[in-house]
């Protein structure tokens, strides 16, 4: 035991000194919980001691986080050939997987690292759906520690998958919309917020509110990388606009442009640098335009913020594209008529953009099952606009929910490329919850039977009798469903090593040819999938 302790106790100060570096923690208050973790008696007292120094001082948020240890086990994908069917020969490969969301991100990280366009998340957030992994802490108003505990690593893995235009919704209450915003800072870093939308959830306020009645809740909003981010929109305007002015959010004062790489959209028609002029103040040929707070050099103004930065102009000029300026961003492969994208206002109601209601989640699912066999469904019509918002330069999007509930976000996404067109590719991720009216688990009983009845109009079973297939064509497409599947990194029984269990073709890989590039290939990307989160209570119950 003294060993495994003192090997804990120099864990715990190597964490210490890590929230030093990366300013976290203060250089004499770590010192001092180093001197008192070294004189902790047991395992207990010195995880106790490490967690004083938890405090995150870029937003003032606290709590307790859980701590990750490595395992021994390997999690990895197991396609579920029972639930995986095709119902197109070709066309894009949308995926469901069974199984801790957790798992699911370390193992997305292989193949996707970089290349989600859009993530959608609608957390557990109420105290009674939590299940014993999260409980929200209601009597304690100042903290969520489970909550936020629970989704700190599985933001800080997401983030990892958006791509460098990516961006990231999450729906939450106005209990938790303060503590969950500030751990998006963190994670996300407060200048990559691109705002909160406000969302009404329901027609008419519950009889037994409180003080009020409340109607609405929220979505966060975070982009991967500000400098490469775009306005939301849904709708487009002709109108023309006076002033050159592109998208706020990005501060630069000097921009410089190639010859011939900008387009001015005016109301005298198109002007380009060579002739930068309104009305008839001619200039000379230029073989650069520089803008300087919003002025160029021959003091034709440029007044307000630009969209992107010099790096993001230059990259854009290097692939030979034309930078559209104008009021609102120009962007000719997505509006037809040659108009500008008018950006969306941030609030969803049945007002605004025709926003569904959870009443509406409801009625779908509903016609789908005869019933609705989930509490609180968020609406199609929700997701689909905000994946239509973020997605409409991105045909062949790729849109991730690692909540995925009932499944909303896959029957958005197959919805949008339906009405609009694109091959927008989903990926779900859900727990198989076991509640009362689904005793054999949400994912086996909700969600897939869900994508299965709308994607091809007919269930598992063969059951072709449900409403919603009477209003609606099926959607076509393909599903792969995997499963989260373990196995120890020291197994040695010929069939069942990593080596053998692991199917590369799962994670985008063609079979390899020989058993060192298998071997190669897992050990160089299945480390990653050894994490595991623990409570302090079970972690140390364990070393026990």
């Amino acid at each position: 035991m003294s060993n495994e302790l003192n090997t804990i106790k120099e864990n715990l100060i190597a964490e210490l000194e890590q929230r030093v570096e990366d300013r976290i923690l203060e250089r004499s208050n770590a010192s001092i919980l180093s001197k008192l973790i070294n004189k902790a008696e047991t395992i207990s007292e010195a995880i106790s001691i490490s967690q004083l120094g938890t405090t995150y001082k870029a937003t003032g948020l606290y709590y307790e986080k859980r701590l990750e240890k490595s395992g021994n086990e390997l999690s990895y994908f197991k396609k579920n050939e029972a639930l995986s069917f095709r119902s197109s020969e070709r066309g894009v490969i949308n995926k469901l997987i069974i199984g801790d969301n957790y798992d699911a991100l370390q193992n997305l990280l292989i193949e996707y690292k970089g290349r989600v366009d859009v993530i959608y998340i609608d957390p557990p957030y109420g105290k009674d759906n939590l299940g014993e992994f999260a409980k929200t802490n209601y009597d304690n108003a100042i903290s969520r520690d489970n909550l936020l505990s629970m989704l700190y690593p599985r933001l800080v893995l997401a983030k990892q998958l958006l791509s460098k235009d990516g961006i990231i919704f999450c729906s939450i209450d106005d209990r938790n919309q303060a503590f969950v915003k500030l751990l998006f800072d963190e994670v996300f870093d407060e200048k990559n917020s691109a705002g909160m939308m406000i969302w009404q959830k329901k027609q008419k306020p519950s009889f037994l509110s409180s003080y009020f009645g409340t109607i609405f809740e929220y979505i966060l909003c975070y982009v991967r990388d500000n400098k490469y981010s775009f306005p939301l929109s849904v709708e487009t305007t002709t109108a023309n606009k006076k002033w050159p002015i592109n998208n706020a959010g990005n501060n630069s004062s000097i921009l410089t442009f190639k010859k011939g790489s900008v387009t001015f959209n005016l109301p005298d028609g198109t002007i380009q640098p060579q002739d930068m002029s309104e009305g008839n103040i001619k200039t000379e040929l230029l073989d650069e335009l520089t803008i300087i707070d919003g002025k160029n050099a021959n003091d034709f103004r440029l007044k307000g913020e630009w969209r992107y930065n010099q790096d993001k102009i230059n990259e854009i000029v290097d692939n030979k594209e034309t930078i559209y300026i104008s009021k609102i961003p120009f962007r000719p492969n997505h509006i037809k008529d040659g108009g500008e994208i008018k950006k969306m206002k941030n609030v969803l109601s049945k007002t605004s953009y025709n926003c569904e209601t959870n009443e509406d989640g409801t009625a779908t699912l509903e016609s789908i099952f005869g019933i609705c066999p989930f509490d609180n469904p968020k609406p199609v019509g929700l997701i689909e606009l905000l994946t239509l918002a973020s997605t409409y330069e991105k045909e062949d999007a790729i849109v991730l929910d690692f909540f995925a509930g009932s499944g909303t976000t896959g029957h958005s996404v197959l919805k949008l490329n339906a009405e609009k067109g694109g091959n927008r590719t989903f990926i779900l991720c859900q727990m198989n919850e076991k509640t009362d009216s689904t005793p054999k688990g949400i994912a086996y009983q909700v969600t897939a039977p869900r994508l299965k009845r709308i994607m091809t109009g007919e269930d598992y079973n063969g059951d072709k009798e449900f409403d919603w297939i009477k209003q609606n064509s099926p959607y076509g497409g393909n599903l792969d469903v995997y499963e989260i599947e373990k196995v120890a990194n020291f197994e040695s029984i010929s069939g069942k090593t990593p080596f053998d269990v692991i199917d590369e073709t799962l994670y985008g890989q063609n079979r390899f040819s020989t058993l060192k590039k298998k071997v190669d290939w897992v050990c160089n990307n299945f480390e990653i999938t050894q994490r595991k989160l623990e409570s302090d209570e079970q972690w140390m119950n364990r070393q026990k």
